[in-house]
């Protein structure tokens, strides 16, 4: 039995987690906006937490319908078989509400009538009175746009950018999932070229790289709500488990490099990489001006201060040109990837990138700047 799951993402990484999918083997995938959807089954459900890099939830689409009456909607939310995934004693939140451009507005009252609906077709399907909602989270979300409804169920729990390697969150670190979707990005090649990042900060981009080179599965060492499902089996975890831990490749060879001014975050970076186990990823508290490198060729992949304050864009607007002298002296050669929320940053580096596009960073407005080296 096949069924559509939904891989959400940030905007900007639709099309790079479309080749994540393709690359496990899937192959009617259709891409949308913020999400991509593909077919798959149970064993797929668990496959999708386990190796997607820059998804952040996994759904299974339930149902997909027109409704512009609140009638409309608990009718065909009751038609639904949503007993194929919730048990008579499972909880299932309506968790994740939106609407837009639709009569149906209210997302309050949009929960009220989905939960109804669920609850009156479970206790028929279960043949029970009362459904007590003590055992395994079954999140369910709502979205409606243009009157189009879609009903899922979130396979993930958390979001998946929760690796489980964080030692520390007192420092706010950039995503995982966006880290791991900047270098997909880059075409990052492991075994010729060197990665570095002058900004590192705790860590993020150069585990994400750590874990690509390696090929370790980013969802490996955490567990996901629907690991509880009755109506998944749980050989179907044990067997994606031990394929993706047969296909870690333990002898890889690379070169992750990073740099920070920040002792406090450079500490926490070094509990981190030991909890990915990437010792081979090193880090050293230097400032811009003093990095350097004995290779040739290679990727500064890095994500600077921002300077989210009026009065600190003076520092900021300073430090991009001092990026761009510091990387035409000492990498020539190299490609430079830069992600920020200046919008006039190539002025200030002093060279115009060869593509750049729009990312949201934690809801801000950012752009990724590629300058391309050689061979890249």
């Amino acid at each position: 039995m096949t069924f559509t799951l939904i891989a959400t993402t940030t905007m900007g990484f639709e099309a790079v987690l479309a080749r994540e999918i393709k690359a496990l083997g899937y192959k009617d995938v259709k891409v949308f906006d913020h999400k991509v959807e593909f077919q798959g089954d149970y064993r797929d459900i668990c496959r999708a937490n386990i190796w997607l890099r820059t998804a952040g939830r996994i759904y299974i689409k339930i149902g997909e319908f027109e409704a512009t009456t609140f009638d409309e909607l608990f009718d065909k939310t009751t038609a639904l078989d949503w007993a194929q995934w919730i048990g008579k004693d499972d909880k299932f939140p309506v968790a994740d509400v939106t609407s837009r451009k639709s009569a149906l507005f209210s997302k309050s009252d949009c929960q009220s009538i989905v939960k109804k609906a669920v609850v009156t077709q479970l206790k028929k399907a279960h043949s029970c009175e009362t459904l007590p909602e003590t055992k395994a989270s079954c999140p369910i979300r709502i979205q409606i746009e243009n009157d189009k409804v879609i009903l899922s169920i979130d396979s993930s729990g958390s979001g998946l950018n929760k690796r489980g390697y964080r030692a520390h969150m007192d420092i706010a670190p950039l995503r995982e999932t966006l880290a791991a979707g900047l270098i997909l990005l880059s075409r990052w090649r492991p075994e010729e070229d060197m990665l570095m990042d002058p900004f590192c900060g705790t860590g993020t981009l150069l585990i994400e790289a750590g874990l690509i080179a390696k090929n370790i599965a980013p969802g490996l060492n955490r567990s996901f709500c629907s690991e509880r499902w009755s109506c998944i089996d749980s050989a179907h975890w044990r067997y994606v488990r031990q394929e993706a831990r047969d296909l870690i490749k333990k002898d890889a060879k690379y070169r992750i490099y990073g740099s920070d001014n920040n002792a406090r975050a450079l500490s926490i970076a070094n509990k981190n990489i030991e909890l990915a186990g990437l010792p081979d990823v090193f880090v050293q508290k230097r400032e811009l001006s003093e990095i350097s490198s004995r290779y040739e060729q290679g990727r500064i992949i890095t994500n600077p201060p921002y300077g989210h304050r009026l009065e600190e864009q003076p520092d900021i607007d300073l430090l991009y040109q001092e990026m761009g002298r510091v990387f035409k002296e000492k990498f020539p050669l190299w490609s430079y990837y830069v992600l920020t929320s200046c919008d006039y940053f190539e002025e200030l580096f002093g060279r115009e990138s060869n593509k750049h596009r729009k990312i949201y960073n934690g809801g801000i407005k950012c752009w990724y700047y590629q300058f391309f080296g050689r061979k890249s």
